[in-house]
């Protein structure tokens, strides 16, 4: 008996292994599981095997729940066999974990790891040079961005057990077209990026040489931990400019990229509402709230804390793990857009016009609203790239919603909206996701002062700063309701416009989205001709492909007003449903602020 269930289990570890799969199977809520309390191995002998609620071998997820493994004699009587395995490990605890190959770091990738500070990034071509699809395109990139903020020398953090984690974590990610290791590599780029990159007006570091503020000395968290990391690309040394690492204590930082690598862990390719419709395990286990992003924080944890091996934290106290633990879930969470409303209204109530609200970097509260805006904005930034890298993820995130369609058709299921391949309805779908999500996300983490980009022009001394046109045009509608009040009250409205112009400043991200909005209500104009003929057809200028896809990481438009554009959205927003493509070619941000500054 013992050599068949052996052979099962080999069995089951060559069907994960199809495409890049999965290594194993993880997070059992059984013995052994998080629940019980954030225990790490320390040594060999003290394993918590690692299991799931997901099948990698039958993306249905229709399966037993059962934390009890089946017997061979269940699979005779001819049950599905994914059902039979759905929380087994793949791995027995006896045999060796994955653990990073040597070298450790690739060699080779200078010439491409040294674009890291360019917004467009280029992603696509790094994964070939890593190994293509399930290559080591994750490890590789956290390895350089902790390095280049520090964080291994402040945490102490051993370079083997840190490899050893982002690799197995990187396997983790199933080979489905976008919610895979190159997603998550992306979305921890652009964390990375929007908190160690220039940003127009921000306030340098907020206390000397990273010492705590008194703010936090009850948070459990040592003085050296509480520092502030400044990335070696960072190189600004005109007065003027800061960026959010300058505000944000280092072990927050950690925590927020460790999110995002680990933030769409062993997702399935189908929503929140897939599972929840078809009565998942998943769904059942966490009571239809947050199913995937429950699914994905628990996992990975369950991952890290599998082997100590993986142990990269490992020179954390108590209470400095239980902090970094509790940031990176509540990161994770954030990025279900069924609570993107609640965070919106949070967030715009912390920075609105009122002189005693506005974001307190000494308040640890206020820095993790920072945080999960930011990595919610990270998950969704297709839309805000160059027109070569948006029209990749576009293909990746169409495919994936056009396959869950499929799936749905063949189980009798409705078919959910834009994911019927015979029916597309591309223009729409990417037109709706801008004008509802994304744009009120980038406008409020805009009227913050968040966003990298760069002064357009010299503000010498004496001379009045110049205002932007949405400025212009806000100071404008003021004095028309002013107009209508006593002189004294429109003097004091007066002197609160002066005192809110700013120099012009040019933002490549917005930039971006500002095209590709324009470009997506121009294709709807023009397709409105046809929609009596027959099928919908997308063309794009300048383009000589058609978009073959659609993107979670959706688009968002420049200026306050397109941002405010149809700001009524639909409730029950559960994924990021609609289409992207970008217009603009990869040009230097230096080409762009020429063209258009804002």
């Amino acid at each position: 008996m013992e050599k068949l269930q052996r052979g099962r289990l080999t069995l089951i570890y060559h069907k994960a292994q199809r495409g890049c799969g999965r290594p194993y199977i993880r997070l059992s809520h059984g013995e052994g599981s998080l629940d019980k309390g954030d225990r790490i191995p320390r040594s060999a002998e003290d394993p918590m095997v690692a299991s799931s609620d997901y099948d990698s071998t039958h993306e249905a997820n229709h399966s037993d729940s059962s934390d009890v493994a089946h017997t061979e004699e269940d699979a005779e009587e001819g049950k599905n066999p994914a059902q039979n395995v759905i929380l087994l490990p793949l791995i027995p605890p006896e045999d060796k974990p994955i653990l990073a190959p040597e070298p450790l770091v690739m060699e080779d990738l200078e010439p491409l790891m040294s674009q890291l500070n360019n917004w467009n990034f280029p992603i696509f071509t790094l994964m070939e040079k890593t190994n293509g699809k399930c290559g080591r395109i994750l490890s590789q990139v956290s390895y350089r961005l902790f390095e280049d903020t520090g964080l291994f020398a402040t945490f102490k953090i051993p370079v083997k057990e840190f490899m050893n984690y982002f690799h197995a974590l990187e396997n983790g990610y199933r080979d489905i077209p976008y919610h895979n290791r190159i997603h998550a590599t992306d979305v921890l780029h652009a964390v990375w990026y929007l908190t160690t990159q220039p940003v127009p007006g921000l306030p340098s570091l907020i206390t000397d040489h990273g010492s705590a503020s008194d703010s936090d000395s009850d948070s459990g968290i040592t003085h050296s931990h509480m520092g502030f990391l400044v990335s070696k690309t960072y190189t600004v040394s005109e007065d003027g400019y800061g960026c959010l690492s300058g505000l944000i204590p280092a072990l927050e930082l950690m925590a927020l990229y460790v999110a995002a690598a680990m933030h769409d862990y062993d997702h399935p390719g189908r929503t929140n509402a897939f599972l929840v419709a078809t009565s998942a395990p998943q769904a059942v286990l966490y009571n239809d709230r947050s199913v995937l992003e429950n699914h994905h924080a628990a996992s990975a944890w369950n991952l890290f804390m599998s082997r100590p091996e993986f142990n990269f934290l490992v020179n954390l106290d108590h209470g400095e793990f239980k902090r970094f633990r509790f940031l990176v879930i509540e990161a994770i969470l954030a990025t279900d857009l069924k609570k993107h409303f609640d965070f919106l209204a949070e967030f715009n109530a912390k920075v609105g016009d009122d002189p005693s609200t506005g974001i307190d970097w000494s308040n640890e509260n206020d820095r993790l609203l920072v945080c999960q805006m930011c990595i919610k904005l990270a998950d969704i930034n297709g839309p805000l790239k160059c027109k070569e890298l948006h029209l990749q993820w576009t293909e990746g995130i169409v495919n994936e919603f056009y396959e869950q369609g499929d799936e749905e058709s063949s189980q009798g299921l409705p078919i959910s909206p834009f994911m019927d391949r015979a029916a597309p309805q591309l223009a729409k779908l990417q037109e709706s996701f801008i004008t509802h999500i994304v744009g009120p996300l980038c406008n409020s983490y805009d009227s913050a002062f968040l966003i990298p980009g760069r002064w357009v022009d010299p503000n010498p001394e004496g001379e009045e700063p110049e205002i932007t046109e949405n400025e212009e045009e806000e100071e404008e509608e003021e004095d028309e309701d002013t107009a209508e009040e006593d002189a004294s009250t429109s003097s004091e409205a007066s002197q609160k416009a002066i005192s809110k112009k700013r120099r012009k400043v040019f933002c490549q991200i917005t930039h971006h989205l500002m095209e590709n909005h324009e470009m997506w209500k121009k294709v709807i104009a023009e397709e409105a001709p046809k929609q009596g003929q027959g099928a919908e057809t997308v063309h794009l200028n300048n383009v000589a492909e058609p978009i073959l896809a659609i993107h979670e990481e959706e688009e968002e438009p420049g200026s306050r007003e397109e941002l405010l554009e149809g700001e009524d959205p639909e409730e029950g927003v559960e994924e990021p449903e609609w289409p992207v493509t970008a217009q603009e070619d990869c040009k230097p941000a230096e080409e762009q602020a020429e063209e258009d500054p804002q």
